[in-house]
């Protein structure tokens, strides 16, 4: 039994400590601090590859804060755990507060103290008018007060009195303030579970004269998880419930000044929500940066763009094989772009498949939209703005085994260096091109810089809970200043007939809370009941405001 007895005390004390407000308040604080690392550090939710090149440039520190999950923080068990703990403790500060906010609320207003001459703010008088006329006129005056009426006999001192209080709403919007935030909560809880979320890179036309005409599609639909370059989602998602829409990407559009910087992103766009419907019947609109085209709670943005640079290499049989590939920017200033085009030769050369895998074809360097020769040499390419008005490509070529038929997934970004340690390619030749220029390299094979295009990134993003985190975020904020501004005060009034005619008036003031804003308002329900305003001097006035 005093096991049980002792069990039963410490949880009843640790349930007190959890649902204190202090406790709150300082869990708020460390989820706060929590968050530091999220905001500082690469997450994978965000980018794998930022994750990847961190660990790469950290090999010491990297791992440790992998292993702390400081790549992985919003989803990481000990920030589960600050959110569940303030979760509990927020609603366990709720429940009992509303309850003894609705009994206060109900409660009839305490009696008048005994001398209310002792009260931070306090006047009295005599006035001509009759106990009745005046007890009517002060319930008119206190009309949207609560109020209740004493006797002679349940006063303190004996004598009829009006106790009236004003302020409730304070302790409504301090509960409402922290049933937003569990709400908020709750809410971007709920929809991390339901969202989803993917990007996909779309190639479109440019109005360069140094652009190629894009043959690839233009067009994306929302219909399957597979038609995204990047897909995830909460784990309620099973991937089939996507919204049916598609788009088909017209152009990319950029404004820029003078030094580089960027003044503005457009892409002009069709799209239509009935898959069925002619490519004529497509609504046009035009996407600009946190300017989202809006499909039936889907938001489709414009996150962001690059160059996709082609290149036709020529075998000595004649045979061609052109491609096209998006190369990522690597200064988001200038944007020269690095990346990687794979060849396979024709099967008609190389009938064995394993000749075939030893004379594949593999191009890895820049590209750089407004071309700028630097290096000793002169021949270090650079870009010098991010338009592409004078285009260049610079690559290494390669031939061997690029890993086209290996089944294994690679980067489209950069080759696999370890098929280049263990020399399954060789380097021939690096090279530097503009458009239009061709080489020829060892085997004669010939690789021409046709031109390049530029590309678009969209983002298409759904979470059906986003209205209510806004609602219990704009409750939050509208509680959080009613539960600043608004002030708990009492009010007593006294009246005692006097011998002769007219009434004794005593009045008393006790704010709740803070006494900011009360005094005029105090004063001026003085000079309303006894006529004149409580700093008048007079021979039955009596001020005593001790604040």
């Amino acid at each position: 039994m005093q096991l049980v007895s002792a069990a039963t005390t410490w949880l009843r004390k640790t349930w007190h400590w959890l649902t204190s407000m202090r406790t709150a308040l300082v869990l708020l604080f460390l989820l706060s601090l929590a968050s530091i690392p999220g905001a500082l550090l690469p997450q994978r939710n965000v980018s794998e590859s930022l994750v990847q090149d961190y660990l790469d440039a950290n090999p010491t520190m990297g791992p440790i804060y992998d292993r702390l999950q400081l790549f992985d923080v919003f989803s990481s068990s000990w920030f589960v755990a600050i959110v569940t703990l303030l979760m509990i403790s927020l609603v366990g500060c709720i429940i009992p507060r509303s309850m003894d906010h609705w009994r206060a609320y109900r409660a009839t207003p305490t009696r008048a103290p005994r001398y209310l001459s002792r009260m931070p703010m306090h006047a009295q008088a005599t006035v001509d008018t009759g106990q009745d006329e005046v007890e009517a006129k002060v319930r008119r005056l206190l009309k949207r007060w609560h109020v209740a009426a004493y006797s002679p006999e349940e006063d303190r001192a004996g004598t009829f009195s009006l106790a009236a209080e004003r302020g409730y709403t304070r302790e409504l919007m301090n509960l409402l303030f922290h049933v937003g935030i569990v709400g908020m909560i709750v809410a971007f809880a709920a929809g991390r579970m339901v969202f989803y979320e993917g990007q996909v890179i779309v190639v479109t036309n440019s109005e360069s004269q140094y652009a190629v005409p894009v043959e690839q599609s233009t067009e994306f639909c929302n219909t399957s998880p597979a038609n995204f370059d990047v897909f995830r989602a909460g784990p309620l998602f099973d991937g089939t419930g996507l919204t049916p829409f598609c788009i088909d990407a017209h152009n990319f559009r950029a404004e820029y000044l003078n030094s580089g910087q960027a003044n503005g992103f457009w892409s002009d766009v069709s799209y239509t929500d009935d898959l069925t419907a002619p490519k004529d019947s497509w609504q046009e609109t035009t996407l600009a940066v946190n300017h989202p085209l809006r499909i039936h709670g889907d938001r489709v943005y414009l996150q962001g763009h690059g160059f996709a640079p082609q290149v036709t290499v020529t075998w000595p049989n004649g045979e061609t094989r052109t491609q096209m590939m998006q190369f990522r920017p690597t200064d988001t200033q200038t944007f020269l772009s690095s990346g990687v085009m794979r060849f396979d030769p024709p099967a008609g050369m190389f009938p064995d498949l394993a000749d075939r895998r030893q004379n594949q074809i593999a191009l890895e360097g820049n590209f750089a939209p407004t071309a700028q020769w630097g290096g000793q040499d002169g021949e270090t390419l650079q870009s010098s703005f991010p338009s592409m008005d004078d285009p260049a490509l610079s690559m290494d070529i390669y031939r061997g085994d690029a890993g086209l038929d290996s089944g294994r997934p690679q980067n489209i970004f950069v080759l696999d260096q370890m098929l280049i340690a263990e020399g399954q390619l060789q380097k021939l030749e690096r090279v530097n091109l503009t458009p239009g220029e061709e080489i020829t390299v060892d085997g004669g094979i010939k690789v021409r810089f046709d031109g390049a295009a530029e590309y678009a990134n969209y983002q298409i993003s759904r979470d059906p809970t986003q209205v209510w985190a806004l609602v219990t975020t704009v409750i939050m904020l509208a509680a959080l200043a009613g539960s600043l501004t608004i002030k708990r005060r009492r009010v007593w009034v006294r009246l005692a007939p006097v011998v002769g005619g007219g009434t004794a008036v005593e009045i008393a003031g006790l704010a709740r809370t803070d006494r900011a804003g009360w005094g005029p308002e105090f004063s001026e329900l003085v000079e309303e009941i006894l006529g004149e305003h409580p700093d008048d001097d007079g021979d039955d006035d009596e001020l005593d405001d001790l604040g």
